[in-house]
């Protein structure tokens, strides 16, 4: 939905680091569009914010400790979606971008962005158009070109043993931790390496890493 201008543009820094705050307070101090209307460090804080004041547009730190910043910018675009959400983070993996954008944000922006980038952003936000870095932008193509992920029908224990194969620990050390036989372990190890289709622990680790698997 396109937001009919109205200035200044009140926006709402959310990070949970204070000098990213600092610094980004001043840089909108520098433009006389813009107004900064409110500051939080977490994203629960950033939802209560926006219900008191109500900005135009918030930029929003992607990862933070307690709630992250795609689980906050989906309740924010749900409560009020008059207001719109930019991610600034520093990373820039397809998957983020991906939630992102999928959580409701109207743009994807990386922390190294100059000022009169990212105020182009907020402005283009609050005109309700999209704004992604070059980099985003590359992620999502990677993202999209990836292979899909192997329908891997894991037992619950054959799940465990790969953990613990991700984690380098051989037949013996997972009979331990498991407390089974070596035995039993290695017929783990065979079903897993059956199922995904590989020959040797190492390609199942790659593969089990790859498409993440395993946590």
């Amino acid at each position: 939905m396109t937001v009919s201008p109205s200035y200044p543009i009140r926006v709402v820094l959310v990070d949970d680091h204070t000098m990213v705050r600092k610094g980004l307070s001043l840089f909108l101090k520098a433009f006389d569009d813009l107004e900064l209307a409110g500051e939080a460090e977490s994203g629960a804080a950033a939802i209560q914010l926006c219900g008191e004041t109500l900005p135009d547009v918030v930029l929003m730190d992607m990862v933070m400790p307690d709630m992250d910043g795609v689980t906050a910018t989906r309740a924010i675009c749900r409560k009020f979606p008059q207001v719109q959400v930019i991610a600034l983070s520093s990373f820039k993996e397809g998957d983020l971008v991906k939630n992102a954008l999928e959580a409701g944000a109207i743009g994807y922006l990386l922390k190294d962005v100059s000022a009169d980038e990212l105020a182009r952003a907020i402005r283009a936000a609050h005109s309700g158009r999209a704004t992604l870095s070059p980099e985003a932008a590359q992620a999502l193509v990677e993202k999209a070109n990836q292979p899909p992920a192997p329908d891997v029908d894991l037992t619950e224990r054959e799940r465990e043993v790969l953990v613990l194969m991700v984690e380098g620990l051989n037949n013996t050390q997972i009979a331990g931790r498991l407390t089974v036989s070596p035995s039993t372990v290695k017929s783990h190890v065979s079903n897993i390496l059956s199922k995904l289709g590989v020959a040797s622990r190492t390609e199942a680790v790659t593969l089990a890493l790859r498409n993440r698997i395993v946590p």
